[in-house]
């Protein structure tokens, strides 16, 4: 009897391994993400704080693939305000998803610990 218990525990471990490391790669992956639309952002944000500086007649030219096109100070700024606006965002939902998955990985683990002392106490 005691050969299908360790079978299932050797099982539920390997999954939880399995799911672990996944977990893992996945939190990694947000956490790149986040500090990659944190220097987004912060560069946004340097660059609105130049852009302030210049007088309203000041030519701005916004790079576009390999030319560049005239633009207005009004529309350099709303530019830069909508991309610091859609990296918060997304900086929001990536670590709304990370504590999922951090809360999953949990979940499992008390799972496992909660299946071995279930196990220990027959």
């Amino acid at each position: 009897m005691a050969a299908p218990v360790d079978l299932e525990l050797k099982k539920a471990f390997t999954e939880l391994q399995a799911k672990m490391v996944d977990t893992q790669q996945k939190v990694k992956m947000a956490d790149l993400q986040i500090d990659q639309l944190t220097r987004v952002q912060k560069h946004a944000r340097l660059t609105h704080a130049e852009i302030a500086t210049l007088p309203d007649n000041t030519r701005l030219y916004e790079g576009v693939g390999r030319m560049f096109i005239l633009q207005s100070k009004e529309d350099v700024n709303n530019l830069l305000t909508d991309k610091q606006k859609t990296a918060d965002e997304k900086i929001r939902e990536l670590e709304k998803r990370k504590v999922y998955l951090e809360r999953s990985v949990k979940e499992a683990e008390d799972n496992i610990r909660e299946m071995l002392l279930s196990r220990r106490a027959r």
